[in-house]
């Protein structure tokens, strides 16, 4: 399991915990900034539609953009539409990456999707409301995620590849499916309904 590490960084005086002896917070975060690193996934387009997902950003949101942009039949302004989506989250917003992603699979058919953990580095400021009182830098190391979904193929040899999904109905359940249909269009006898409860396919003709 992957674990964030921290270092803390105090140019303006000694080490002081964030969270005050009591437990309520004497700082207050004013920045958060993450290393502008490159995609750890081979094959990304140019014009890769880029969702960067928060622990605040909102499902719905996040989704409603992404999805009409991949659907949009007209395209941007020189006519085409994002043919790959990438989502990338870091500590917190991880599972919600995940969760977008599951989402956008169902609303978008036939994508293919290449998964990356890795770690990032961000940079946090911290203040002190306590007149004269030193702030606090943070350099933390967190789990992060970067998964890529193509309209196109992408090479199945990659670590983290999954196919597109494919939403099928084995024979037996069509099967099934289609006596439970003709029980309830078509007055058959009782007898023929308890054949099809146990299964016998021969009560359901072409």
């Amino acid at each position: 399991m992957m674990e964030s590490k921290s270092t803390l960084v105090t140019p303006s005086g000694p080490y002081v915990s964030p969270t005050s002896q009591a437990g309520r917070s004497i700082f207050r975060r004013i920045s958060r900034t993450e290393d502008s690193s490159p995609y750890p996934i081979p094959g990304v387009a140019a014009d890769v539609l880029h969702m960067r997902v928060k622990e605040g950003s909102k499902i719905r949101n996040l989704l409603h953009f992404a999805t009409t942009r991949m659907q949009k039949e007209g395209g941007d302004s020189n006519g085409t539409s994002p043919r790959q989506v990438i989502f990338t989250g870091s500590d917190r917003g991880v599972t919600k990456t995940i969760t977008c992603v599951e989402i956008l699979k169902r609303n978008v058919a036939g994508l293919h999707q290449v998964s990356k953990l890795y770690y990032r580095r961000v940079t946090e400021v911290w203040e002190n409301p306590q007149q004269g009182a030193a702030g606090i830098s943070v350099e933390k190391t967190v789990p992060a995620i970067c998964i890529l979904l193509s309209k196109d193929p992408l090479d199945p040899q990659e670590p983290g590849y999954q196919p597109p999904q494919t939403l099928s109905v084995s024979t037996e359940d069509a099967e099934s499916r289609c006596g439970l249909i003709k029980i309830a269009g078509s007055p058959l006898s009782k007898h023929t309904a308890k054949r099809l409860r146990r299964g016998d396919r021969t009560a359901c003709p072409p």
